[in-house]
C-alpha cells in the first residue's frame, strides 16, 4: 500500500538573486512498511526531499501526499501539528540536549502531546528498551559513546510511534562495527514493528539493509532498485 506519493515535486529557493532548484519534477512512491535508502551525489536533492517529507520545508510546485493527506496544502501551523504526530527524525549528529539525561531527551517529543506523566514514562521506558539502552536512561550525552547517543536519538524518534521514520546519514559519524549495530536496529524496527523508514546515505554498504534504493541526480529520480 502506498504511503508516500510525490507528484511532479519541485523545490525552489534563492541564494541571493540566484534561484536554486534542488528538486525538479520528482515523481516517486514509497510503500507503507518499506525501508528506503536515498542515494546520490551532493546537491542531488536527497536532504531536500527528506526535509519535505518531514514537513520541515514545503514544496514549491507539485503534490506531496502522505497517508492520504495532501500536506502540500497545509498551513504552517497545521504542518507543525502534523509533523509532531507523524514524523520521527534521526539526525546524523544526534542533536541531543546536553543538559538533559537520555530519558529526558527521549521524552521531549511527548511534551507536544496531551499525555499524562505515567503514560510518558511508559512510552519513554519502552523506547529505551527497544533500542537496547534502558540501563543508560539517567546518563547525560557526555557520558555516552557515539553509538549510545545514536540509540538515544533513535528512541526519541520512535517514542511517539510516528508514521514515518526519517534518517539522515544515521551511521555517518560512527565506526563500521557500531554503524552495523545501528543499521541492524533500524531493520528490526521495520521488521518487528512495521515501521516505514526513509534514509539518506552516501555509504553503499548501508543500503544492504534497505528494500528499495532510490538514486537521485540533479533533483530527479534516475534509478530505482527494488530488492526482494
Amino acid at each position: 500500500m502506498t504511503l508516500i506519493k510525490c507528484k511532479q515535486i519541485t523545490k525552489h529557493y534563492y541564494r541571493g538573486s540566484e534561484q536554486i532548484t534542488p528538486l525538479k519534477g520528482l515523481d516517486l512512491e514509497i510503500q507503507r512498511g518499506s525501508f528506503v535508502a536515498l542515494m546520490g551525489p551532493s546537491g542531488s536533492g536527497k536532504t531536500t526531499l527528506l526535509n519535505l517529507l518531514a514537513g520541515i520545508d514545503t514544496v514549491s510546485e507539485g503534490e506531496l501526499i502522505i497517508d492520504n493527506e495532501q500536506i502540500h496544502n497545509f498551513s504552517k501551523n497545521k504542518l507543525a501539528s502534523w509533523r509532531a504526530d507523524h514524523i520521527g527524525y534521526i539526525f546524523q549528529l544526534y542533536n541531543l540536549v546536553p543538559v538533559l539525561t537520555a530519558y529526558e531527551n527521549v521524552e521531549i517529543p511527548l511534551l507536544l502531546h496531551s499525555i499524562n506523566r505515567n503514560e510518558r514514562h511508559e512510552r519513554v521506558s519502552d523506547a529505551l528498551e527497544n533500542v537496547g539502552i534502558a540501563d543508560r536512561y539517567n546518563h547525560y550525552p557526555r557520558q555516552l559513546s557515539g553509538g549510545q547517543e545514536q540509540r538515544v536519538a533513535i528512541a526519541r524518534a520512535i517514542v511517539s510511534n510516528p508514521t514515518i521514520l526519517l534518517a539522515d546519514e544515521p551511521t555517518g559519524d560512527l565506526d563500521r562495527e557500531t554503524g552495523t549495530a545501528i543499521m541492524d536496529l533500524l531493520k528490526s524496527l521495520q521488521e518487528k514493528q512495521g515501521q516505514t523508514i526513509v534514509m539518506v546515505t552516501h555509504d553503499p554498504q548501508t543500503t544492504k539493509w534497505a528494500d528499495t534504493v532510490l538514486h537521485l541526480e540533479k533533483g530527479q529520480l534516475i534509478e530505482q532498485e527494488v530488492r526482494s
